[in-house]
């Protein structure tokens, strides 16, 4: 059995179990480092037995996917707080040539990010200032932007005043301070692709913007890759969450020399054009991004493909899951579910092709509507893949990767699994009962969305009690029952969910 080293982005499900479980369903071993190390949302991981870890573990995998957030700041939120140095930052990088001095026909597939900058107040995964100042932050990088376009407006221009008045100095350069270092550990890693330490390396842009300072930052790498003529060695889209998981499909697509066929098919016909929350791009254009990083071709008819993308859009604009819940009016109108599963069940019942469902209709969450028709047409567990979570790439690179890989190995208990994990997370928890519980069962006890009682107090268990009541009303159909065997609260909050489930068929 081949072995894949994976250095996660952070200890979240998300990121250290969604990639595990996939690789799980193949012939490929992935070695991960031990969870304990890998620190808890704002403590960094240890980058020392991290090092330690890696040198150890390098010998005899044949490649290794590598999270320069977790290798150099300690995670994703580290990568927003820390006050190393860029020769602190750069030292840390350097360990992956020494990788390859220990493994020279190691192939290193890496992601770093362009580091975010929300447009709210908020310090639950940023600074303690953000919480005051974070709006601000935001619409000085945004209002500089477009002044330097010569696009900012007279009231835009009269804003920025008002915050320079309001916004200490001290804090805004500590901010940008740090956005310079990590904009230039994104430089040095463009610099290992050019040196062949780097085989693959992937940007994601987490929450991006059009305008602002991820927007100055993503301009100012994508000018350096191109000056280095490293385009397609490179690549640069929304995501971040989901990256594990693409990379996965990659490698193993690439080391068995295949590069399967996607034909893409909308729900709605203004969808592909819709801009998603959070990014910077129309959906096509990450679709295609998504697509290619994963290992695959687009392709423009359903008999020659491999696999058949199906993607529910938004009609015109997207919003929350939570705000739209079980269907609203206009946001309806503008696409065609009855005729999306209808093609579905053609795909899955006649064609007999892979069948990828992206459930990108709105953010952070699935559309129930298309849950339940897919349930009343019998096509929940006969999909090579869904997802319905968070944005829509990391929507996206879940289902894509998944679907890829059952291209390759076809049905098996760990590919059910983890479809059953998405319905239950992706619509059970984002859809429906992360909001029934915070508004109904919260504020009783003195906790909130930001704060509940631990990894595994009692929110986690009403949790889990709600969960199986949506999975026995809304996914358990015939002889398929689903099993909740384990639900925590990864970050003591409750925007994501840690579970373990089974699915189980009677009779099998």
């Amino acid at each position: 059995m081949k072995k894949i080293l994976y250095l996660p982005l952070d200890e979240r499900p998300c990121n250290y179990n969604f990639p595990q479980i996939l690789a799980s369903a193949t012939e490929y071993e992935m070695i991960e480092p031990p969870r304990d190390i890998l620190g808890n949302k704002k403590l960094p991981a240890d980058t020392a037995k991290i090092r330690k870890w890696l040198l150890e573990s390098v010998r005899d995998v044949s490649g290794a996917i590598i999270s320069v957030d977790m290798l150099v700041y300690g995670g994703i939120v580290p990568s927003r707080l820390h006050g190393y140095s860029i020769s602190d930052c750069i030292d840390r990088l350097s360990i992956l040539k020494e990788l390859k001095g220990l493994n020279p026909n190691l192939k290193i597939f890496a992601f770093n990010l362009i580091m975010r900058c929300p447009q709210y107040s908020s310090a639950d995964e940023e600074p303690d200032y953000y919480e005051d100042y974070g709006r601000e932050i935001f619409r000085t990088g945004y209002i500089n932007h477009r002044i330097a376009l010569g696009k900012a407006d007279r009231n835009e221009i009269e804003e920025l005043k008002g915050i320079k008045d309001k916004l200490p100095d001290s804090i805004l350069k500590d901010y940008t301070d740090r956005r310079n270092v990590n904009r230039e550990v994104n430089r040095r890693a463009i610099d290992y692709v050019k040196k062949d330490i780097i085989d693959f390396l992937v940007i994601p842009q987490d929450d991006s913007s059009p305008y602002g300072f991820t927007a100055i930052d993503q301009q100012y790498v994508r000018k350096y890759i191109s000056q280095n003529r490293l385009n397609l060695k490179i690549y640069m889209y929304p995501g971040a969450d989901e990256v594990g998981c693409t990379l996965l499909a990659r490698m193993i697509n690439e080391d068995k020399a295949v590069r399967p066929l996607v034909y893409t098919r909308f729900s709605g016909t203004k969808g592909p054009f819709v801009n998603p929350l959070f990014e910077d791009r129309i959906l096509f254009e990450s679709i295609k991004y998504q697509i290619i990083c994963a290992g695959g071709i687009l392709c423009s008819s359903l008999p020659e493909a491999d696999i058949i993308l199906m993607v529910n859009t938004p009609g015109e604009t997207m919003g929350e899951a939570l705000s739209y819940a079980g269907g609203s009016g206009i946001y309806d109108v503008e696409k065609n579910i009855p005729e999306f599963i209808e093609y579905m069940d053609y795909v899955v019942n006649t064609v007999k092709k892979p069948c990828v469902v992206a459930d990108t209709a709105y953010a952070n969450g699935a559309d129930l509507e298309l849950i339940e028709m897919m349930r009343q047409k019998k096509l929940l567990y006969k999909l090579a893949a869904y997802a319905g979570w968070n944005t829509s790439s990391n929507t996206l690179g879940t289902c894509i990767s998944q679907g890829m890989l059952y291209k390759i190995y076809g049905n098996s208990k760990k590919h059910l699994d983890f479809l059953a994990l998405r319905y239950v997370e992706d619509a059970g928890y984002c859809s429906f009962v992360r909001q029934l519980v915070t508004k109904e069962k919260l504020p009783s006890m003195g906790y909130n969305y930001f704060k509940v009682d631990g990894k595994r107090g009692k929110v986690s268990h009403m949790v889990k009690a709600e969960l199986e009541k949506f999975v026995g009303d809304r996914l358990e159909y015939d002889n398929y029952s689903i099993n909740i065997n384990d639900c925590y609260m990864p970050w003591n909050r409750m925007f994501e969910v840690g579970l373990e489930v089974q699915l189980v068929q009677e009779g099998k």
